[in-house]
């Protein structure tokens, strides 16, 4: 019975100290924790302090940033400015060096221009004056020719030039016009048109107008007050003249009225000419070429302009290949 009672009280006394010892580890944890938390806020509140800090330098700093930015963007904008002004002046140099060489290549024109014109100057004024005796002092002859030139065509094509410095002398051109047809009085088909090849009467394109008094009177009429564009240069209108009336069962003139000729190469027309208007087997052209040239760029003193005796070179040349004849009127025409 002893032996027992001791047994138990062993057994209590064991457990007893279990207990103490999960106690003692309890409260270990226990006082963990409130050190832990304890420090937690400190650590938080040094955290936050540093956090100000940097937003007060960072705040301190943005004014030196914004002042580095604007100081960017200035100088950016004067590249800007910078490069935009040496586009500009780039294309001013493109440009100037563009008009350099369109003078250049006008200069080396004019020069072999020149150049041609004063090799057959003499020549040609001879010629020309010859021609102006011939029209001043017309002669019906045998041949039938009047002032040199051959009245057998059936078929007459006008072309005269409607440039400004033609209108000056618009009434001769009129009174030359009826003189012409007065030469004809009696032909087949007429046709008319500007040195650009524009027709004065359209609907009778590709056609030949009757020759009528009628007809006549309407065409003088017409042309009095006839104004198309011009750009002082034949060659478009003979090139459709030819191209388009051409006929070998028919003979046909052209006549041109004209004061100057504005294009490149006067040898290329004749060329171009020549081949649209070439001699038949029996030796004939298709059509004959006369030209009359008006005194608009003639001035006293000085003789004929350039671009007139370029106009007088290039109608000489086409009317002696192409069987017509070239009239030069008088500065009084």
């Amino acid at each position: 019975m002893s032996v027992l009672k001791r047994r138990e009280r062993g057994a209590i006394g064991n457990n007893l100290s279990f207990l103490d010892v999960i106690s003692a580890g309890f409260g270990a944890i226990v006082l963990l924790l409130v050190i832990t938390r304890t420090a937690e806020p400190s650590r938080v509140v040094e955290q936050g302090l540093d956090l100000e800090a940097q937003r007060r330098a960072l705040a301190e700093a943005l004014p030196a940033v914004d002042a580095r930015i604007d100081r960017l963007q200035a100088w950016l904008g004067d590249r800007d400015s910078t490069l935009q002004a040496l586009s500009r002046s780039l294309g001013e140099l493109e440009r100037s060096a563009a008009e350099a060489r369109g003078q250049a290549e006008q200069a080396q024109l004019e020069e072999r221009v020149a150049s041609t014109v004063s090799d057959r100057l003499l020549a040609a004024r001879q010629s020309l004056s010859e021609e102006m005796r011939r029209l001043q002092q017309p002669e019906r002859s045998s041949d039938s020719k009047v002032a040199g030139i051959p009245v057998d065509s059936e078929y007459l094509i006008f072309i005269i030039d409607t440039s400004g410095s033609m209108l000056r002398q618009w009434g001769n051109v009129v009174r030359k016009l009826e003189e012409t047809l007065d030469v004809y009085p009696n032909v087949r088909g007429l046709q008319v048109m500007n040195d650009m090849g524009q027709l004065m009467f359209s609907q009778y394109e590709g056609q030949w107008m009757p020759d009528t008094p009628s007809r006549r009177r309407i065409v003088l009429s017409r042309l009095a007050r006839w104004r198309p564009f011009s750009n002082s240069s034949p060659v478009e209108g003979i090139t459709r003249a030819i191209r388009t009336y051409q006929d070998p069962d028919k003979t046909i003139s052209i006549f041109v009225f004209g004061d100057e000729f504005t294009g490149v190469s006067i040898q290329q027309v004749i060329d171009s000419v020549e081949r649209i208007n070439p001699r038949d087997t029996h030796g004939k052209r298709p059509v004959r070429i006369h030209a009359v040239g008006f005194p608009t760029q003639y001035a006293e003193g000085l003789g004929i302009g350039v671009s007139g005796m370029r106009f007088a070179l290039l109608m000489r040349e086409l009317t002696l290949r192409h069987d017509g004849t070239f009239v030069a009127l008088r500065s009084r025409g």
